[in-house]
C-alpha cells in the first residue's frame, strides 16, 4: 500500500505547488512581498513536506499506541528504521514533484507528467523487470541495477528486509542483494539514496525556477 499510494499522493498534491500558483496569479502576488525566490521556493518545499509526512508519522505512532494497548512487544528498531524509510521516500517524491512544477506552467500538464512518472516507476519494479529479462534475455545484473535505482523498489526491498532479513519472499533479487551487501548497509543506502535523490531534484528545480519566466 505504501509504495503504491504514498508516491502518487505526494506527486499529485505537490506537483501543482508552483504551477498552480502561476495559474491563479498567486505567485505574482507572493513575489510582490519582500521575499526572495529562494525563500519562496524552499519555504514551499518545507511546508509541503510537513503536510505530506506528518499524516504518515501520526499513522505510525497510532499503530505503536494500538499495539501497546493490545500488549504486543514494540520493535522500536523497526519502527525508527521504517519511519526513516518513509521520510526518505517522501523526500524523493517531493523533490521530483517540485522539479516538475518548476518548469511546467499548466497545472493540467503537471498532473499528467506526475501520473506518468508514477506509472513509469511502478512498472520498473523488479517483478516487471524480471519478466522482461526472461523474455528479452537481458543481463540479470543490469536488470536488478535498474530496479535498485528506482526509489519505490529500494523502499520495497528495504521495508521487507526489516521483517524478513533473508528476503525469502523475493526470489532472485534477494540472492543478488544478500550476496552484494549486508542487510544493515542496504537499509542505510535505502535511506540515504532517496534523500539525496529528492534533494538533487529539488535543487535542480530551484535552479530552473530562478532562471525561468516566473509568470
Amino acid at each position: 500500500i505504501t509504495i503504491v499510494i504514498l508516491p502518487i499522493f505526494i506527486l499529485i498534491t505537490t506537483v501543482r505547488s508552483i504551477s498552480g500558483d502561476r495559474d491563479s496569479n498567486v505567485l505574482e502576488y507572493m513575489l510582490s512581498f519582500p521575499i526572495s525566490l529562494k525563500q519562496y521556493y524552499w519555504g514551499k518545499i518545507i511546508g509541503r513536506f510537513i503536510t505530506v509526512y506528518l499524516p504518515v508519522l501520526f499513522a505510525m505512532i497510532i499503530a505503536i499506541i494500538y499495539g501497546a494497548l493490545k500488549g504486543a512487544s514494540i520493535p522500536w528498531n523497526i519502527f525508527f528504521l521504517y519511519t526513516g524509510l518513509l521520510f526518505a521516500m517522501s523526500s524523493a517524491f517531493l523533490g521530483i514533484a517540485f522539479f516538475i512544477s518548476s518548469f511546467v506552467k499548466s497545472s493540467e500538464v503537471a498532473l499528467g507528467i506526475a501520473f506518468f512518472v508514477w506509472i513509469f516507476l511502478l512498472a520498473f519494479i523488479d517483478i516487471a523487470l524480471i519478466s522482461l529479462m526472461m523474455q528479452q534475455r537481458f543481463n540479470e545484473e543490469f536488470i536488478i541495477f535498474i530496479a535498485m535505482i528506482n526509489p519505490m523498489e529500494i523502499f520495497r526491498v528495504a521495508a521487507i528486509s526489516l521483517f524478513d532479513p533473508e528476503l525469502t519472499v523475493m526470489g532472485p533479487v534477494a540472492f543478488y542483494i544478500l550476496d552484494s551487501m549486508s542487510q544493515g548497509f542496504f537499509v542505510f543506502i535505502s535511506i540515504v539514496y532517496p534523500l539525496a535523490l529528492g534533494l538533487g531534484f529539488a535543487f535542480l528545480g530551484y535552479k530552473i525556477f530562478e532562471k525561468k519566466d516566473l509568470v
